[in-house]
Parts: C-alpha cells; structure tokens; sequence
C-alpha cells in the first residue's frame, strides 16, 4: 500500500483518469449541503465560550474549506471536513464553561492534539489502527453508521423527539415532519429512476417547501426551526480569534494539568470517531482494497490531523472528518474533486452565510435517512451465523445509535470483539474455528478499558 502511495507523488489527486467531473460536483454540493449547517451551529455553541459568533462563522468555513482542500488534493479521498458537533459542545460547556478556563486555553489544547496526531499520522500508528480493524467489523461500521445518520436524520425532522420516561418516541406529524418526508420520497423515488443527483433535488426541494412556510407563516415556523434567508451577503474579520494560541498556560501547575485532561479526551474522541468514519464511508464507497484497507489511509488521518492545528490557529474547535460525506458518496462522489467542491463552497459560504444557515434540519435530514438506509445495506456481508463475528458486530451497530456516538459504538465493537475471541480461541479445540485477533487490537482492546475505567 505504501509503495502505490508513493507513486502516486505528493498530489495523487492528478492521477484520476476518466473523471466524470458532473458527477463529482453533484456529489461536492449535496455533501456541502448536508452539512451546511455546521456554519451555523458552530458559531452558536462556540460563542457560548465567549467567541464572537460573526467572527466564527468566517473561522468555521476557513477551517472546513482547508481540511476539504487538502483532503482532495493529498488524499484523493471524497471526504469533506468541518468542526466536530460533540467536540465543540465539549470545547464550549465542559472546558471552558465547566472547567473555568479560557476559550484561548482550549484552543491551545486543541492545537496541541493536532499536533499530537500529526505525529501518530506520520508514525503510522493511526493507520495501523484503521487497517487491523477486521472486515466484518468494517461493514459493522458502515452499517452502524448508517443507523445513527438515520437517527440524527429523523430527530432533525421531528420525526423522533426525546422523552423522558422512554427516551425517545415519535413526535407528533409536524410540518416539519412532512417537508422530510416529501423530500425522502423525491429522492427515493427519483434514485429509484436512476436520476443523478436525487439526494440533491431531495434536499433543494424541502428547503424551498421549508422557505416557503416560513413566508406563508413565519410565527408558527420559527417555532419549528423554519426561518427565511436573512440577506444575502455577509462576510466578518477572524482577527478576534485567530491566532490566540497561548502556551503559558503550561507554566502554573493547575493550568497545565486542567490542559493535559482536555488534550487526552479531545485525543480520544476525535480518534476513534475519525477511525470509524473513515471505515466506514470508504466500505460504504466499495473503496477499500483487496486487503480491505482504506485507500489513503495514511494521508487522510494526516489531512485530519493537519485541518484541526489549522483550525486551532484560525479560531475554532477539533477539526475531524464528517460522516455527512456518505451522502457525497451515495451521490456518485469517488474521488478528491468531491471533497474539492465542498471546501471551495465553504469559501463561497464564507461571503453567503446567511442563505446557508437559513437551510434547516428537516431539509437535510432527508438525505441523512436514504443514506441510512443505503450504508445499512453493509450487514448482508457479515455473517451473524458466526457467533464470534456477528455478536461484536451486532453490538457495534446497536451501540453507534444507542449511545449516539460512533466512536463510543467502535469502543463496544471492538472490546466485544476482542474478549469474546480470545476466550472462545483459549478454550476451543477446534483450531480452524478461531478467528485471529491482531496485536493492534489486543491494544485497542487494553486502551478502551483503561479509558472506561479511569476516564
């Protein structure tokens, strides 16, 4: 794998033939638009810190536009980058709000571990742990995944709303629930019919059903989520934020191991949830190769890796690889012109915002379902008749959903995995019947219990 790297030179990008460009900037921009609404939300939750949220929404599309860029041009790989939702929650309420420290403090530890996993890139370490992942775990993955885009999917529409005594329930039959659902059957109906670019005609129609209400009955629709673009343009200075990295905060013995604490769990985190989207869109993508390994893998964690220090010096939280990128996928994306697209919308965005936060959850939350349903389609490859695959793979998917994390849902697959294996292989006589369970697993295994135990 490392010697087709290296032939493909520094830009591997420049070694497609037979590109059919259309198809990669259909899938560039129904990528873009499923995650379009990271240029609002980030600078929601990050402003909670104390940010200036007008400077944060240049950040957050500077950012993005980076981490895409690159990850086309190095890694030739059709995944687009954004500032992680979970990481920024925990960026604004557990560290700066929860802990007391500064929003400049954060930043620095979140520097620090892109910093930390440019190293793990180039050593390697990270790529070995995406390739010892067993194939059946990897269509568990793009499977699990496909789940929890599903859910995430239906709890934007209103489809699935919390509930205190069961935990979730269906919500009632809103209008929100209606422009999704109309814009889920657009693009199956429209897939069905083998039109290009169905996920995308799904996502534009339910936003111009959305704009719609909102101009027919604004009150009732802001309620549900539903606003009218404001404006057109709108473009604001990074300089409040950027560049704030501080690192005296290493000098006072408090400080430093409050930043110690958050650099470990920003590492962990951002690792696994990487891992597993990276799994599991290239399995989703028919990527992975005879080995099944992720094409570029190496280069695409440095990527990540690289977007997040990048991101730390402009002004905003983790940086990761996003599991929107199915839908890119699902579109017919196959190549890095994908990823290309999208960052050079986000520089568009930089100077459009308002039109782009105007997009809500319902619109997109269609694209999330059908893309469910399609990486769900992974499980006909596992074989759950195999006690020892099929349970630590059931228990991935289950746990992707359930615990609404995908980094949380690999840490149960790959425990599950490896207990239950080498117990069956300690005490089976059978020796064709054992599965083999690699060093780096064993050491996944030994880290993730050491993380629930102690941290």
């Amino acid at each position: 794998m490392e010697n087709s790297q290296q032939k493909q030179g520094l830009l591997p990008i420049l070694q497609n033939k037979n590109v059919n460009m259309k198809r990669e900037i259909m899938a560039g921009l129904t990528t873009f638009l499923t995650m379009a609404y990271i240029v609002a939300v980030n600078p929601n939750i990050l402003s909670e810190a104390g940010m200036p949220a007008g400077a944060l929404v240049t950040a957050t599309c500077l950012a993005a536009a980076v981490g895409c860029i690159l990850m086309g041009l190095f890694a030739n790989l059709p995944f687009a980058l954004a500032s992680g939702m979970g990481l920024n929650a925990f960026f604004a309420f557990s560290v700066v709000i929860g802990m007391g420290i500064s929003w400049e403090m954060a930043l620095t530890a979140v520097f620090i571990e892109g910093i930390i996993f440019i190293l793990l890139s180039l050593f390697k370490v990270r790529e070995a742990v995406v390739n010892s992942i067993p194939m059946t775990m990897k269509h568990a993955v793009t499977a699990g995944i496909g789940i929890f885009i599903a859910f995430i999917g239906m709890v934007g529409s209103g489809l699935v709303i919390n509930d205190d005594s069961t935990l979730v329930k269906m919500g009632e039959f809103s209008p929100t629930v209606m422009i999704a659902l109309i814009g889920l059957i657009i693009i199956a109906v429209l897939d069905k019919k083998k039109v290009k670019g169905s996920i995308l005609f799904g996502i534009l129609t339910s936003t111009l059903l959305a704009w719609g209400y909102a101009l027919i009955n604004p009150e009732v629709a802001a309620n549900l989520g539903i606003y009218l673009p404001e404006g057109i343009f709108k473009f604001e200075s990074i300089a409040p934020i950027a560049g704030k990295i501080d690192f005296s905060h290493f000098f006072t013995a408090e400080s430093a191991g409050k930043l110690i604490v958050v650099i470990c769990t920003f590492l962990f985190v951002d690792f696994f949830d990487t891992v597993g989207t990276l799994v599991g869109v290239a399995s989703r993508a028919n990527m992975l190769d005879e080995k099944g390994n992720v094409p570029n893998a190496g280069r695409a964690l440095l990527v990540d890796a690289i977007a997040t220090t990048v991101g730390a010096v402009l002004g905003v939280s983790t940086v990761t690889t996003y599991v929107e990128s199915s839908t890119g996928v699902a579109a017919g994306g196959r190549t890095g012109y994908t990823a290309i697209t999208t960052g050079i919308l986000f520089l568009i965005a930089m100077f459009f915002s308002p039109i782009f936060i105007a997009i809500p959850s319902c619109a997109t939350a269609p694209a999330l379902i059908y893309v469910g349903y399609l990486m769900l389609g992974a499980v006909k490859n596992i074989d759950f008749d195999n006690i020892t695959e099929g349970v630590p793979a059931f228990i991935t998917i289950a746990g992707m959903a359930l615990t609404y994390s995908i980094g949380d849902g690999l840490t149960l697959g790959i425990l599950s995995y490896v207990i239950i294996n080498l117990i069956y292989n300690a005490i089976s006589k059978d020796k064709e019947s054992r599965m083999k369970v690699s060093p780096v697993m064993i050491v996944l295994a030994i880290v993730f219990m050491i993380k629930l135990l102690f941290l």
